[in-house]
């Protein structure tokens, strides 16, 4: 049987998608307020939900000993325990199933002899990046249950990045499968889209620290940022050391994160006017217009996404859009590769 053939394809697109899945699940949890709703962390049993009114009422005791019930959510009912306990819950289960989806196949594949050794070495990556980023979830979710009723904004930032440089990484693969021939063409090109996909890593890292520091419901005007109230408190840069406003504080984080949205638009603005004056493939020239498209929607969905101060579908969509720039600018990069 021939090896890295279509059923290796599938099987690691379907990796991406499943990923997908989870990012977009993910961020439903964090905007739902839902991710410290599962205490404790068990791999195998923990699939099951409780299933009768005892077992959901020991899950919920279990909660009501941890801050958030004691400092925030100390009025809740069952009922709304059920509510966020279902988005944690189902973001887990997806956990393991994308566990079980790159390993099963990965297992068949290599006994089989449909694996190359360049692409043995790619998917035992994707096993670790896979269970490092199992446990980047458990650990973010122990910070929240100390002291804090919330996640450390740091740790939040690690799990999500990982996550789509998962993705990235596993499209990567994929697409070296797809097209094994690459056209290297301009090193001075290929570096400029090269520092596009680290500015844009950067910038996902810094939408993680306004998602863990909920600073996403303050300064809610664009394009400048007016006066900061979160909590019905007036928000002050005052840290020190002073870098810490820019990432510790809402209103520095924020500012950050504006910036490196301009910054982002401008740099494939460039790289689509550098395209102009170069001889382009199909497929090079279908990968700067979709970069093109994509950032255009996702500064949109950033303006509005502040100005609504974060409806949950507005923050969803955000994140798509951040998923679907990385997955342009990977493809982009990729085409333009050695």
């Amino acid at each position: 049987m021939k090896r890295d053939n279509n059923r290796v394809v599938f099987w690691l697109l379907t990796g991406c998608v499943l990923i997908f899945v989870m990012v977009v699940v993910g961020g439903i949890t964090r905007l739902t307020h839902s991710g410290l709703s599962i205490s404790n962390y068990k791999l195998i049993s923990g699939t099951i939900p409780p299933m009768n009114d005892v077992e959901w009422q020991a899950a919920f005791d279990l909660y009501k000993q941890y801050p958030e019930y004691q400092k925030l959510n100390n009025q809740f009912t069952i009922q709304d325990f059920k509510d966020i306990y279902f988005w944690e819950w189902i973001h887990r289960v997806i956990g393991r199933f994308i566990g079980l989806v790159f390993l099963l196949p990965f297992l068949y594949f290599l006994f089989t002899k449909q694996l190359s050794k360049p692409t043995i070495k790619k998917a035992m990556i994707l096993l670790i990046l896979g269970a490092f980023q199992g446990f980047l979830g458990w650990y973010m979710v122990k910070s929240g249950l100390v002291d804090n009723p919330d996640v450390s904004h740091y740790r939040l930032a690690a799990h999500l990045t990982t996550a789509f440089l998962t993705f990235a990484y596993t499209f990567w693969v994929a697409l070296d499968l797809i097209y094994p021939k690459k056209k290297a063409i301009h090193e001075q090109f290929r570096n400029l889209v090269r520092i596009g996909l680290v500015v844009l890593i950067i910038q996902i890292i810094y939408g993680a620290f306004v998602a863990g520091l909920d600073a996403g419901f303050i300064h809610n005007h664009w394009p400048m940022m007016s006066e900061g109230k979160f909590m019905h408190e007036t928000v002050y840069i005052e840290q020190n050391p002073v870098y810490k406003n820019f990432i510790e504080g809402k209103s520095g984080v924020q500012f950050v994160h504006r910036i490196l949205a301009y910054l982002v638009v401008v740099l494939i603005f460039g790289i689509w006017l550098k395209s102009k004056k170069i001889s382009l493939t199909a497929l090079q020239s279908q990968g700067i217009s979709t970069l093109l498209i994509i950032v255009t929607i996702q500064f949109l969905l950033g303006v509005f996404t502040i100005l609504l101060q974060v409806p949950v579908w507005l923050g969803v969509a955000h994140q798509i859009g951040a998923f679907f720039l990385l997955s342009a600018m990977t493809f982009t990069l990729h085409r333009f590769s050695k």
